[in-house]
């Protein structure tokens, strides 16, 4: 199985996480913005990371290739099937598709991305009003939802925890960690999701990367 992307990418850390979690082999072939391999482009056909390959069957977006990897591989089931808590799941992984990342990628782009592999400034006001007022008030959502257990959903690992995870290193990266006096819940979900070995591999390999 292989997965076309890279773990800089949040969707396909995501994925790679997911993976890992199901003790799914995966083999990461990785790929660049705006990629012209045949081989990605024929699995994503509007050429967004990720996308799988499974034999003769491929598939693009993060959500669906970790749905299909769940049904692959049922145990252990990281997306419920009880229908409140699946429901659950899909909201959290919507929320940290569409609009966490939403926020966090608009200050990672702009301050690391484009001056550090694209050659050229970023809007560092767009950086700024993304770290100043959009990302605090998710950050606040997160910290009130939260559940003592320190798992979103049914007090276990599932989707909702790997996705909304996922944005956090390259927030890290762009020098806008999780401060812990405000979100202190958030904080030690992000500590304890990164120490895990699905998404410690990765974050050591990208973390020597942006230290160059």
């Amino acid at each position: 199985m292989i997965i076309y992307g890279s773990s800089v990418s949040p969707f396909v850390r995501k994925v790679i996480a997911f993976a890992a979690e199901k003790d799914l082999q995966i083999k990461v072939k990785s790929i660049g913005l705006g990629s012209a391999d045949p081989d990605f482009r024929s699995a994503s056909p509007i050429g967004k990371m990720p996308a799988l390959r499974d034999g003769d069957f491929t598939l693009a977006d993060s959500s669906a290739i970790v749905a299909y990897m769940d049904a692959l591989k049922p145990e252990p089931a990281l997306i419920p099937a009880e229908a409140r808590g699946r429901g659950k799941a899909i909201w959290w992984d919507e929320f940290a598709d569409t609009v966490l990342m939403g926020a966090g990628l608009k200050i990672f782009f702009n301050r690391v991305m484009c001056p550090k592999f694209l050659g050229r400034p970023g809007d560092m006001a767009a950086a700024d009003h993304a770290a100043q007022h959009e990302l605090p008030p998710l950050l606040d959502y997160l910290e009130g939802s939260l559940p003592d257990s320190g798992w979103l959903v049914e007090d276990r690992l599932t989707l909702a925890d790997i996705a909304v995870a996922s944005g956090f290193p390259n927030l890290r990266y762009a020098g806008c960690p999780v401060d812990a006096r405000r979100h202190p819940k958030v904080a030690a979900f992000v500590d304890k999701m990164l120490s895990r070995p699905s998404f410690a591999r990765s974050v050591e390999r990208e973390a020597k990367l942006f230290a160059a």
